[in-house]
């Protein structure tokens, strides 16, 4: 078994955020594969589809380590087993970028879940939110709605952010090659 765990806020307030991408994702893949979530022993929702869990965290971002490591305790996974999407401001909107180990870059989330874990072993794939326009603070940027134009785009984000996932799932080494030229911008979609 390996787990998609999407990161985020919880709550509507949050629903449509830059920030919550992550939750986004999970929601496409589940919806995709006709899994339904439920709530977990933990902060997290989970459902399962064949070989994959699809995992929401339902803590604030911060906190999110505490909730990757409730559902691996619970489902026996190990932190080489999940792929952790979330969002990426320092990325462009649409580009996305899958690793398999590295530091956190900033997000609070994955330094969470990276500390939590006491590994920066952790598959991710970051989801590009940026550029931040200047002047804003990050912390707003990330909180806030993604523009109209953003939003007739995420269906088209999203499918190819569950290409890297499925290309994740069928061969992990090779899966940030694959991905990397994964973007909106340049149109490849796999």
């Amino acid at each position: 078994m390996k787990a998609l765990v999407g990161l985020g806020n919880p709550g509507p307030l949050y629903a449509l955020s830059r920030h919550n991408l992550g939750h986004m994702l999970a929601e496409f893949c589940a919806a995709k594969r006709g899994v339904k979530l439920s709530p977990g022993r933990g902060e997290f929702l989970a459902g399962a589809a064949g070989e994959l869990w699809i995992v929401k965290t339902t803590c604030y971002m911060n906190l999110s380590g505490t909730a990757v490591r409730q559902f691996l305790e619970e489902s026996g996974l190990s932190s080489s087993d999940i792929l952790v999407a979330y969002d990426d401001a320092a990325l462009p909107f649409g580009k996305l970028r899958l690793r398999l180990t590295g530091s956190h870059g900033g997000h609070r989330g994955m330094e969470s879940v990276i500390y939590c874990l006491g590994t920066e072993d952790v598959p991710r794939l970051r989801m590009g939110i940026g550029p931040r326009p200047d002047g804003i603070p990050l912390r707003d940027f990330v909180l806030s709605r993604f523009s109209e134009e953003e939003m007739e785009l995420i269906p088209r984000f999203l499918e190819l952010a569950a290409r890297c996932v499925d290309a994740w799932l069928a061969d992990p080494a090779r899966a940030p090659g694959v991905c990397g030229g994964y973007s909106l911008e340049n149109g490849r979609n796999g």
